[in-house]
């Protein structure tokens, strides 16, 4: 899939130019020997407006048990690269159809050190819009299109930590979801790129309830 920029609407101009310069955390910074991976973000026009589509991994995994995410995965022998990686787990995940996807640009490597990979976000806009659904019962239980609006109420923002204490990072109450870890520092960055971000009260922490816990435990 090429980049076709005319077809993406104005209000992803911004995100456009910023996202493929924006500054990798030192904790992301990638690592030799790492495995590769590509993830979607997937911007779209829903009955809400702006939207980006997430996942939810199945509770049954066993690694990232319950946890929201984008959809990707591992790059395999046969992809032409991380984007066509992202496309393919996308129609996998959450039935996107890849024909109805323009590619907008790549965003920086980062590197995942609990399970060491490298990931390539892509991001692509949404022209044709399929219907979508957990692909694999199994291992996607939600697929959710999520309004830009909602990530950026300061209301569904806060920073969570584990009970020992220890802080976690940003995280968002949004699409029926709490958003942690990874995917909500990458749509932390996102929102910044795209000049969606509001003022939010940082120092409303919560722990992580119990149940996330004991799922994302398994590794």
């Amino acid at each position: 899939m090429t980049e076709i920029a005319s077809t993406c609407p104005p209000w992803l101009d911004r995100f456009r130019a910023e996202a493929p310069r924006l500054p990798v955390p030192p904790m992301f910074e990638p690592a030799p020997g790492a495995r590769a991976a590509a993830v979607l973000i997937l911007f779209g026009e829903g009955p809400d407006g702006p939207d980006v589509l997430l996942t939810e991994r199945a509770a049954t995994l066993s690694k990232h048990a319950g946890q929201p995410a984008f959809p990707g995965g591992r790059i395999d022998p046969g992809d032409d690269g991380p984007v066509a990686a992202a496309l393919r787990e996308a129609w996998e995940e959450a039935g996107v159809e890849p024909s109805g996807v323009d590619v907008l640009c790549t965003l920086p490597e980062l590197y995942l050190s609990h399970s060491r990979h490298r990931v390539t976000p892509v991001a692509g806009w949404w022209r044709e819009p399929s219907e979508v659904a957990p692909g694999h019962p199994g291992e996607v239980a939600l697929v959710a299109r999520v309004p830009i609006a909602d990530l950026a109420d300061p209301a569904n923002r806060l920073t969570v930590r584990h009970p020992s204490g220890i802080k976690m990072g940003p995280a968002f109450r949004a699409g029926g979801m709490l958003v942690w870890g990874f995917t909500a520092a990458v749509l932390t960055q996102v929102l910044v790129a795209g000049g969606w971000d509001r003022p939010w009260d940082a120092s409303r922490v919560e722990d992580l309830p119990p149940d996330v816990l004991s799922l994302a435990s398994r590794g």
